[in-house]
């Protein structure tokens, strides 16, 4: 048969592991609550650097917006210049040293001394009269552009000068026979650049900036910048810089933040830059505004649809935000940091996926965990070692001391130096075992003295002997388990007050009065038969004998009964810690049918020794419904906390009229409804839509966590906890709303 190991060492072993399970917990809480603290500080700070670097980078590309229009002012007073100057000469013979009309009906530049590299170039569409007005226009472009332009195509891809009628004066160096490869109908003037800078589209006569543009001539796409030039109250021409727009999209993408990309649109919808756009050969500009029913889209990607959903949904989503502004994009995952290009009317947009933002956080969160489980198992270990040298130990020692009285040895031997409550009981042990042998050994001497003059009345008198011992033995082991409790679970106080009954009762045992019967009987021992039968006094120490052995019974009856309610009370803490253990081992994310009422019976019985301490009465209200799919774990903590707070809720109101009303029902839309109701201080209107916010509680000691965390576990099961109160004084209801699922059970999560 095998060994069974010693009840302090599984007294031991058992508060070890509760209280390992406990700390496991509190180590769970930190790292999740820490994880979610270094998650909201890395997603605030990836954003606020994010926000950052987009504004900065604003700032920079918002130079060359500033640059072009500061080109143009200069353009725009030289070029007023010259044109007052050739006001004041005849141009015909300067013109047509430079220009020459050809026979297609179009003017261009005489190819003898021209240098497109060096030198603007002119073209007229067919059909255009040259009168000597605009003949000043041009020759004043002409020198403008051969003078000034050069310098800016450090900057801009070309510089020309648009007038009515269709003449422009262009340097583009990168394209020198621009001007001689135009067709003869082509008109500059139907181009956006050029009719966003008419007084009709511009009135306040500023520089303006347009969309992505097709140049049919050079079969490249660009965006422009346009400032009209009004002089006698009149539209004489239009100064426009070009950037080509695989220039501009390279600066725009290219230059990103590390897991980020970046994309340019105009405020109509127009996308300027994209990773994916790719306009080399593309038909048309793409607008964000039409998502997929736009025919042709520029992107590089073969899943356009996908793209084009993905880009639509970003634009719906920030072209309401005013920028500068950081927002999260629900559909795809990431967050979009926006700056606003004030010049061309453009948006500015840097995508960071979330993966990022939380990778830092959950890096940080896994350190926490190995940090905390290093420290439970380091806790453990130096409990276990406390444990074992403090209590375990010293329980062994009673426990073997125990055994040594019951079987006759009354040299315990324990540890008499400690001065803790287990040094105390040792000395009291210690004095009880000298006593019981010293009694012993006087009721030995009466015994052998008597043995052959009263051999029946020794064998009474031994019957008394093996009952004081027992109870000697009784006693010893309730004031070891009293004690042992007492130090270990001061929270259990119905156990320690049966045990101090118990001790009260055997200290009123009335055994000095067998040592004065044991003197009087050894004083008459030579004539024990006539003391016993002639004196009075020896007349009466039989049935004073007789009446301690039944006394004796009594108190033994007694204190087996206050030990049996100390047996029942641990019976009912253990069964409640099962319960909580049962619930603490549940996964965190498992469907499966609950019963709910007695769900309801599991949440009060966990608050079952608060609710009877505090006089709480509780009325159940609930219908019989069939077992309901959902997260058994999480319902059963929104009851245990709604419970709680229902009880705090009633602190204040007299003790007889505490009530808590819980009940469950069905509603026709398919819901199941479990209010907790009770009639304690209630409510306030503005504190209603406070009190599920993180942190917030009214109690000095409360934490704030629990309807916050109620109130989420309430919503990821897919429903929802709400609160009403009439105000004051008036009671409150919490109601839990969860929905009834349409399948039997959900599918599995992936792993």
């Amino acid at each position: 048969m095998a060994q069974q190991p010693p009840a302090s060492s599984s007294l031991a072993r058992s508060t070890l592991i509760h209280m390992g399970v406990r700390i496991a917990c509190i180590i769970a809480l930190t790292t999740f609550f820490s994880y979610l603290q270094i998650f909201n500080s890395a997603r605030d700070t990836a954003l606020a650097q994010l926000q950052r670097s987009v504004s900065e980078r604003a700032q920079r590309e918002q130079a060359i917006f500033v640059l072009a229009k500061d080109n143009h002012a200069f353009l725009q007073e030289r070029l007023k210049e010259r044109v007052r100057l050739w006001r004041q000469q005849d141009p015909r013979a300067a013109f047509d040293r430079l220009f020459a009309s050809l026979p297609d009906g179009t003017v261009r530049n005489r190819l003898e001394g021209f240098d497109g590299t060096r030198m603007p170039c002119l073209f007229i569409p067919a059909g255009r009269t040259l009168s000597p007005e605009l003949q000043r226009w041009l020759l004043a472009s002409h020198e403008v552009l051969t003078q000034y332009a050069p310098a800016f195509h450090v900057r801009f891809t070309d510089t020309y000068i648009s007038l009515p009628g269709g003449a422009v004066m262009l340097y583009w160096p990168d394209r020198p026979n621009w001007c001689h490869e135009a067709t003869p109908d082509f008109d500059v003037t139907q181009f956006e650049f050029y009719t966003l800078s008419t007084p009709e589209q511009d009135p306040e006569r500023q520089t303006v900036w347009s969309g992505i543009i097709a140049d049919t001539v050079a079969k490249t796409w660009t965006v422009s910048a346009s400032t009209p030039v009004d002089m006698d109250g009149r539209h004489f021409a239009t100064l426009t810089h070009d950037i080509l727009i695989q220039e501009l999209m390279a600066r725009t993408i290219n230059d990103h933040l590390p897991d980020a990309y970046n994309m340019l649109f105009r405020d109509d919808g127009q996308l300027i830059a994209h990773p994916e756009l790719n306009m080399e050969g593309a038909e048309t500009s793409y607008n964000l505004r039409s998502g997929l029913h736009q025919a042709t889209a520029p992107f590089r990607t073969a899943d356009s649809n996908a793209l084009r959903q993905h880009l639509f949904a970003i634009f719906q989503q920030l072209r309401n935000t005013p920028a500068p502004h950081t927002t999260r994009i629900p559909a795809s995952g990431e967050y979009a940091a926006t700056a606003r290009f004030n010049g061309p009317g453009w948006t500015f947009v840097t995508l960071l996926p979330e993966s990022v933002v939380s990778r830092a956080a959950l890096g940080s969160a896994q350190y926490v965990l190995v940090f905390g489980v290093a420290s439970l198992l380091l806790e453990l270990g130096i409990m276990s070692w406390v444990l074992r040298q403090k209590i375990s130990q010293p329980l062994l020692s009673f426990s073997s001391a125990a055994d040594s009285l019951a079987a006759g040895d009354f040299n315990v031997g324990l540890d008499l130096t400690r001065r803790d409550e287990l040094g105390r009981l040792a000395q009291a042990f210690q004095r009880m075992a000298i006593e019981l042998q010293r009694r012993e050994d006087a009721l030995r001497q009466a015994n052998e003295g008597l043995e052959q003059r009263v051999e029946h009345r020794t064998r009474e008198l031994q019957d008394v002997h093996r009952q004081l011992i027992e109870t000697a033995r009784q006693v010893g082991r309730a004031e070891v388990a009293t004690n042992v409790l007492h130090n270990v679970g001061n929270v259990l106080n119905s156990v320690h007050t049966s045990a101090l009954i118990a001790r009260e009762r055997l200290s009123g045992l009335k055994l000095e009065s067998v040592e004065k019967v044991v003197v009087l009987l050894q004083e008459h021992q030579t004539h024990l038969a006539s003391f016993l039968t002639e004196d009075e006094r020896g007349r009466n120490a039989l049935p004073f004998l007789s009446r301690l052995g039944r006394h004796m019974q009594e108190e033994r009856e007694e204190i087996n009964a206050l030990l049996h309610d100390v047996s029942r009370y641990t019976e009912h803490i253990g069964a409640i810690v099962k319960l909580q253990q049962r619930y603490a081992r549940a996964p965190q994310h498992l469907f499966e049918p609950v019963n709910l009422a007695e769900l309801v019976e599991d949440a009060l019985r966990i608050n079952q020794a608060a609710l009877g301490r505090h006089s709480v009465r509780v009325r159940r209200d609930l219908e019989a419904l069939p077992p309901l799919v959902t997260e058994k774990h999480k319902v059963l903590m929104i009851l245990v906390n709604l419970i709680s707070n229902a009880k705090y809720a009633l602190e204040s109101i007299p003790e007889e009229q505490r009530l808590i009303v819980i009940g469950l029902r069905r509603t026709p839309e398919a819901r199941v409804l479990l209010t907790v109701r009770d009639n304690g201080i209630g409510i306030a209107p503005e504190m209603l839509t406070r009190i599920f916010q993180h942190g917030f509680t009214t109690r000095e000691e409360g934490h704030g966590f629990g309807l916050h965390s109620s109130a989420l576990a309430a919503q990821e099961m897919g429903g929802s906890l709400t609160a009403s109160s009439e105000g004051p004084g008036q009671g409150a209801t919490f109601t839990l709303d969860l929905p009834v699922p349409s399948d039997p059970l959900p599918p599995p999560s992936p792993a």
